[in-house]
């Protein structure tokens, strides 16, 4: 999958409206932060895929408060800018008071700081970053919510893994230290891998432009540990494990849900694990008619029904609890759907959410492996 061009982008958003009957007072308006282009757009057309689905069965039912739902996707591009200005656009010109998105948590802490301030109810699907839902005060962002477990808790379940399944004593850490998302997950990762007794043998950082890695990578050959987190997206997953490879590497690589996308070179990341939010091979009903009806949906290019990844499940359960919020709150009125939300007990694809006093859920992770050519189900870990 790639990004769309953007022209294409702004047909897809008339086009959604117009199908809704436009923006007027019988309609709820919600926008879609995704990040279509840039590096990541894999996670864009997944997210959008899924929310897309999610409005389009609450519009078949009748839509909520008896008011049909146009959505306004705009690209964010899993960067601070494009994400801030997008929106903006969403809230001053299309006058939208809900907005699902971004993905990447770099972008939606400072799209974040906008919708409190305005009081726009804003929930992201796969924002990991504490951050995102509380302010440098330490105060919580009464607008702002999330799908996702965060960082410490993945960090840790990651960490737990490798300590108590791959038996681990010893890790090496790679990590963008500009990206809050790796930082985050890196940090915590050490943190539990440590207290468990296991050793941090090796520690190197790059940037989110490099892409030769030999460098750094002889380091950990040298080291020699037995396990390398890299708690990256899937496009520095793809050079990095490959370029492993090449040196003879035989580390076992771990990492985050920033792995999790049909991009993923398979090859390269064979005999990796990463902790993920879902698995598309959970036998539960939520999960199996979901994986149905999104594949009855959205084609791959030789026409076959596509395998929704986490990124599609938690944009579908963000947008239900979205949904779900509004209706339960009984008015189209941010203030009394902000309580909702706060308040909310949802039964999701990605597993039985509530929130805590910080707006984040508490739910099981679980542990993907990517074995010969494809990604498997390997494990849930709950809270």
């Amino acid at each position: 999958m790639r990004a769309l061009k953007m022209a294409g982008l702004l047909v897809l958003s008339v086009i959604i409206l117009a199908a809704c009957g436009g923006g007027g007072g019988d309609t709820i308006k919600v926008g879609i932060l995704a990040p279509l282009s840039g590096p990541v757009p894999t996670f864009g057309v997944m997210t959008r895929d899924g929310s897309l689905l999610a409005i389009e069965e609450w519009n078949a039912k009748g839509g909520v408060l008896g008011k049909k739902l146009a959505a306004v996707v705009e690209d964010s591009q899993c960067t601070p800018d494009p994400a801030v200005n997008a929106a903006n656009k969403l809230i001053d010109n299309d006058k939208v008071k809900y907005i699902m998105g971004e993905v990447c948590s770099k972008a939606s802490i400072p799209v974040s700081e906008i919708a409190n301030a305005k009081k726009v109810v804003q929930i992201s699907s796969t924002s990991t970053n504490p951050d995102v839902t509380v302010g440098k005060d330490g105060k919580v962002k009464d607008f702002v919510f999330r799908a996702c477990f965060i960082d410490p808790f993945q960090g840790t379940v990651g960490a737990k893994f490798a300590l108590d399944t791959q038996k681990a004593k010893t890790a090496f850490i790679l990590l963008d230290q500009a990206n809050d998302y790796v930082k985050w997950l890196a940090e915590y990762f050490e943190k539990a891998f440590v207290a468990g007794g296991g050793k941090i043998v090796g520690k190197e950082t790059y940037t989110a432009k490099d892409t030769d890695f030999n460098a750094i990578l002889a380091k950990v050959a040298a080291a020699k540990p037995e396990v390398v987190y890299l708690p990256d997206y899937y496009n520095v997953v793809n050079l990095v494990t490959k370029q492993a490879k090449e040196k003879g590497i035989k580390a076992v690589f771990m990492g985050g849900d920033g792995w999790d996308s049909s991009d993923l070179d398979l090859k390269a990341a064979d005999g990796g694990f990463f902790t993920n939010h879902y698995s598309p091979a959970d036998t539960r009903p939520e999960v199996q008619n979901f994986v149905k009806a999104f594949g009855a949906k959205y084609k791959d290019d030789k026409g076959q029904p596509k395998v929704p990844d986490a990124l599609a499940a938690l944009a579908y359960d963000a947008t239900n609890m979205l949904l779900q919020a509004i209706k339960e709150a009984g008015a189209d009125d941010t203030a009394k759907v902000k309580d909702a939300m706060a308040k909310i007990n949802f039964n999701g694809v990605s597993g039985k959410i509530t929130l805590d006093g910080n707006h984040n859920p508490v739910k099981s992770a679980t542990i993907l492996a990517v074995k010969d050519g494809k990604v498997q189900f390997n494990s849930v870990v709950n809270p």
